[in-house]
């Protein structure tokens, strides 16, 4: 049988925003606990308070990730490809897509992010990909502007997903 606090901390793992909002120290407890809906209320803000403290605190660091557009993409050759995902080759000057590429110091969580905004934005990318370093998301020609602000913007604006030495 297990805790309640091991069952409010596995529900805030599923719930990724919940997680974020812990982090950053801008969670309503009351409120979250009774999101969460898996016991007593006031026991359940007990643990999430105990649960927020052993989350760590974003960190700020002096490095940016660098963003830019890579326009032309299209399909290609393995050898040339800016990106492969599955049998899809991307490479430049053979398409009509955008590529935003971030690379620096970013973490490859940011991936989720980056496409969540880009969501929130009613762009809809066709590719994605990420590795310790960069991230690329293929968005069409028309969308490729809006992109590049949306990732700039939001991977400035949020610490926790530059990359972060420990």
């Amino acid at each position: 049988m297990s805790s309640l606090a091991s069952e409010t901390r596995a529900a805030v793992r599923g719930h990724p925003f919940l997680h974020l909002a812990l982090r950053a120290d801008v969670v309503n407890y009351t409120a979250a606990a009774r999101f969460l809906d898996i016991g007593d209320t006031e026991a359940v803000t007990a643990a999430l308070r105990r649960f927020a403290t052993d989350i760590p605190a974003f960190t700020q660091t002096d490095c940016t990730p660098r963003v830019s557009m890579q326009s032309g993409l299209g399909e290609g050759e393995a050898t040339d490809a800016l990106v492969t995902v599955g049998e899809t080759h991307l490479v430049p000057g053979a398409g009509a897509l955008t590529g935003i590429v971030v690379a620096g110091d970013v973490s490859v969580t940011a991936l989720g992010h980056v496409l969540s905004c880009l969501a929130l934005a009613d762009i809809e990318p066709l590719a994605a990909a990420g590795t310790e370093d960069a991230l690329i998301v293929v968005v069409t020609r028309r969308d490729g502007p809006t992109a590049l602000r949306t990732v700039e913007r939001e991977l400035s604006a949020v610490p926790q997903y530059r990359a972060i030495g420990e």
